[in-house]
């Protein structure tokens, strides 16, 4: 059995979380984030904590989910999401145009994307990318969109991953 959904959420300071017609709000120094409760799930505020309340046993697998995304906006307004993205190959690089990211990573064409709202992007160097958002959803969707552009090959390791991202390697053909 889930204890997620029965923990109780600390709200930090210069934080405000509030519920009305099974919408939460959450607000911080980062901005703003709002989600719908499912119905059977419920939130009490009260002295800095949150809990999330369910209204019976069948809205036992929603519990633990809306508690845990609730959690990731309140993260989001205090501290923010990032992932860090590295693209590998000769002729591979990562750029930006205006509100376009820009990749070249071996096609006959390079793949522009465009950037989504509330999401912001840093280019170290041309084979570096971080993706910075307060919403987590939206930051690792992008960081897979981008991935996906070109993912990386077991033989050489070519392609775009995740900075902490292993590689398994394979060893490819042998002379007889």
């Amino acid at each position: 059995m889930s204890r997620i959904g029965n923990r109780k959420l600390a709200i930090p300071e210069g934080v405000t979380v509030t519920e009305e017609n099974g919408i939460v709000k959450v607000s911080g120094p980062k901005g703003e984030l709002t989600t719908n409760l499912v119905n059977g799930i419920t939130v009490k505020v009260e002295n800095g904590t949150l809990e999330v309340l369910r209204k019976d046993d069948t809205y036992k697998s929603l519990h633990g989910t809306m508690n845990a995304n609730i959690n990731n906006m309140i993260v989001g307004v205090t501290k923010g999401f990032e992932k860090a993205l590295e693209i590998i190959g000769v002729g591979y690089r990562f750029s930006q145009k205006g509100n376009v990211l820009v990749i070249s990573a071996g096609y006959s064409h390079q793949v522009e994307m465009q950037i989504p709202t509330g999401i912001t992007i840093e280019l170290p160097s041309n084979t570096e990318l971080t993706i910075k958002g307060i919403d987590k959803e939206k930051v690792g969707e992008f960081a897979a969109n981008v991935r996906k552009v070109r993912q990386p090959e077991p033989y050489k390791g070519k392609g775009i991953r995740y900075k902490d991202e292993h590689i398994i390697r394979k060893e490819g053909k042998k002379a007889a």
